[in-house]
């Protein structure tokens, strides 16, 4: 079935691609959704799929940990508005992977590194309900200065976490990162994509620096927050 779906259902030829952002220089914006693993409520689901959708509509990349419930939906609205779906996988095989993604990477690190890898990969992060695991994502995404965008309603922590925030706000008394609430898909999203270009602008402006000299001739960068 899935081989099918792949078969007949190539984005690459059938999509009408979105009309591209303002330009940037260097790669294109990564956004990463974290979310619910497994079954999901219809619910949540048909919110996942919408800001996927609404992601792709804005040319971001869209970054999951490549498996099922959100991670599954917000790939296949991606998918389905013609955006590029990657996957974070925490093992070795690629047919973990949903049936909505383009990339899968397969790590060989497990749940726990695979979402640190998640969150380094992102220039911000779109949460939808979540338990333990989405708890910890958020908790790394704040340490290393990933913006994050909740979606009010989606419940887990989710709802959860605004009523344990300093300032309604922060996760901590250094307050790093601001955490932000959005009402809706469509606006979880395009406040996403716009805290990804502000956070790209601030720690990674200009064109890439690569010029295959290695870190001697100006290669990686990395973003320096408290521990």
């Amino acid at each position: 079935m899935r081989g099918d779906y792949r078969q007949n259902h190539d984005p690459i030829a059938t999509a009408v691609r979105p009309a591209a952002p303002a330009p940037l220089d260097g790669p294109p914006l990564r956004v990463a959704v974290i979310g619910d693993s497994g079954a999901i409520p219809p619910s949540l689901r048909d919110a996942a799929r919408a800001v996927g959708a609404a992601l792709a509509r804005q040319g971001a990349v869209v970054l999951t940990g490549g498996r099922d419930g959100v991670m599954a939906a917000v790939c296949q609205g991606a998918w389905e508005a013609g955006g590029l779906t990657v996957g974070i996988l925490p093992g070795d095989d690629p047919r973990e992977s949903n049936a909505w993604l383009h990339v899968p990477l397969t790590t060989g690190l497990g749940m726990e590194w695979r979402s640190m890898v998640l969150i380094h990969a992102a220039d911000s992060v779109v949460m939808m309900g979540g338990g333990n695991g989405t708890l910890g994502e958020l908790s790394a995404a704040y340490l290393n200065g990933r913006p994050v965008v909740i979606l009010a309603g989606s419940g887990g922590w989710s709802d959860r976490i605004r009523q344990v925030l300093v300032e309604g706000r922060y996760l901590d008394g250094r307050r790093t990162v601001a955490i932000e609430f959005a009402t809706t898909p469509e606006q979880a999203a395009g406040r996403a994509v716009a805290l990804a270009r502000q956070f790209r602008q601030r720690h990674f402006p200009g064109p890439a620096r690569w010029r295959g000299l290695g870190e001697a001739g100006g290669g990686a960068g990395d973003v320096v927050t408290p521990a």
